[in-house]
């Protein structure tokens, strides 16, 4: 996501309208718009990989995988935010007229090294706020390995997120609450590797 403002600020309702028309996509925090950049053909090919992967498994369960043409709308004491995920599964789905979504699931984001620090940080931070939310996948371009945090909940209440780290092909991403597994090597097929120095901007 880029840093530079393109309004400030600006209402939900005008950015949605504007965001309706626009040829260029772009997320909202608080009341202020960034422009996104385009991602690398790696980027997109792991990203389209879990959407299909995740599509697959949730045939005839009631939940659907979305791609990143669907926007996230966060709301909590900070604002209103609007993300784009590279793939989200959503199982209480909004409106089909809407452009967002409110209640995901799981949110997968494809990370580089110059997106690391937003996806890591501040949408982290965000996304884990979703009381919907089971589970949060960061999945490396210059590696076999993903980072995921899940949900524990249990008769007691809600538990927060563990941390693990999920590496090698067959590794498997397993999120209970959907449930979901979903396997490294489904993610990374027929992709080759960024190096570690990665100057993908998606």
């Amino acid at each position: 996501m880029s840093t530079a403002r393109k309004h400030d600020p600006i209402s939900v309702q005008d950015y949605l309208a504007g965001e309706a028309h626009s040829d260029q996509r772009h997320e909202y925090i608080a009341g202020v718009v960034y422009a996104q950049a385009g991602g690398t053909n790696r980027h997109n090919a792991i990203a389209t990989n879990a959407t299909v992967a995740l599509a697959n498994q949730l045939r005839g369960t009631g939940c659907r995988a979305f791609n990143s043409d669907t926007k996230v709308r966060i709301r909590n004491a900070a604002g209103t935010r609007f993300y784009y995920p590279d793939a989200m599964v959503v199982c209480r789905a909004n409106p089909p007229s809407d452009s967002f979504q409110d209640e995901p699931v799981l949110i997968v984001e494809v990370i580089s090294e110059t997106t690391r620090r937003i996806d890591e940080g501040e949408k982290r931070e965000a996304y884990l706020e979703i009381p919907s939310l089971a589970g949060y996948v960061l999945v490396e371009q210059s590696s076999l390995s993903a980072v995921v945090y899940q949900r524990g909940r249990q008769s007691g209440g809600d538990q927060g997120f563990q941390r693990s780290i999920v590496s090698g092909l067959d590794d498997v991403i397993q999120i209970d609450e959907i449930p979901l597994e979903l396997t490294l090597r489904e993610l990374y097929e027929d992709v080759e590797l960024a190096e570690p120095d990665s100057t993908d901007r998606s």
